[in-house]
């Protein structure tokens, strides 16, 4: 019997929508951080983040583009800043576009490396500008509408959701340590407590940056409500005072080395500031 071709067409656009691409296409109108995709352009500031986790000597070249820029900007540029701005541009990749697609979608992509490439900025500062999500496998809740898709991996509720965003997002990190430890001079606990920051900070921007906060600092209890090891706290979002008055802020687990560049101060949550006030 013929189908109707309205029919088979409507069909298509439902699997499309459904699927991992689909989220993304969702997802992308919240956000004004990155350009999001799901392949690989054939471009050299496109990088599949297992390439460079497999040739630590990829982030030295990194480093000594993002040393020139601070030169060129400040006046000077030290080992630590470029070795913590890049240690926190890196694990911004899977924590953002995992909180990204938890909060709006509630469904949590592999993560793996294998699976992500990020685009780093061909002129100015070298910061990741685009991400891509190059697997199609997710994991969602029961009454996700892509459920029965076969690349879907459904959990019981958001707490175990959560709990896969955590494992997914730590394994990459773990790749990460065990790959950037080797070229730079930061220690293992800085760039654990950096993977720290940024899952607890993405999954606060994914809900500001949809326009809605206070979703994203639940999300952040959600996932980080307490400590999971090797992760270095539970989330530290609190209510504080901020330079726009009361509102939500974080203290910092590890430090980006600012204040090495001349004429610079450490950032207000540094780490360093609650260590000389004990």
């Amino acid at each position: 019997m013929a189908v109707d071709r309205s029919l088979r067409d409507a069909q298509h656009i439902r699997a499309d929508l459904d699927s991992l691409g689909g989220s993304l296409a969702r997802v992308a109108r919240f956000q004004h951080r990155f350009e999001l995709r799901t392949t690989l352009p054939e471009a050299e500031s496109w990088w599949r983040c297992s390439d460079l986790l497999a040739n630590p000597e990829t982030f030295l070249e990194w480093r000594r583009r993002l040393g020139a820029w601070l030169l060129a900007e400040h006046g000077a540029q030290d080992a630590r800043t470029t070795a913590g701005y890049i240690m926190s541009w890196y694990l911004r990749v899977p924590a953002y576009l995992g909180a990204l697609l938890l909060h709006h979608e509630r469904r949590v992509p592999s993560l793996r490396p294998e699976e992500l490439a990020v685009r780093i900025a061909d002129h100015g500062r070298p910061e990741p500008v685009g991400l891509a999500a190059l697997g199609g496998s997710f994991y969602c809740l029961p009454l996700d509408p892509g459920s029965a898709r076969p690349e879907a991996t459904v959990v019981a509720d958001e707490r175990a959701l959560a709990a896969i965003l955590r494992a997914r997002y730590t394994a990459h990190a773990a790749r990460f340590v065990r790959a950037y430890g080797k070229v730079s001079p930061l220690g293992s606990r800085m760039l654990w407590a950096a993977a720290t920051d940024a899952l607890d900070t993405s999954l606060w921007w994914a809900g500001r940056d949809g326009g809605d906060e206070g979703a994203g600092v639940a999300d952040a209890a959600l996932v980080l409500g307490s400590r999971f090891a090797p992760l270095t706290s539970a989330s530290t979002l609190h209510m504080g005072e901020t330079e726009a008055g009361k509102g939500w802020c974080r203290m910092r687990e590890s430090c980006c080395f600012s204040y090495l560049l001349p004429q610079q101060d450490e950032c207000a949550e540094c780490p360093r500031l609650r260590k000389r006030a004990r």
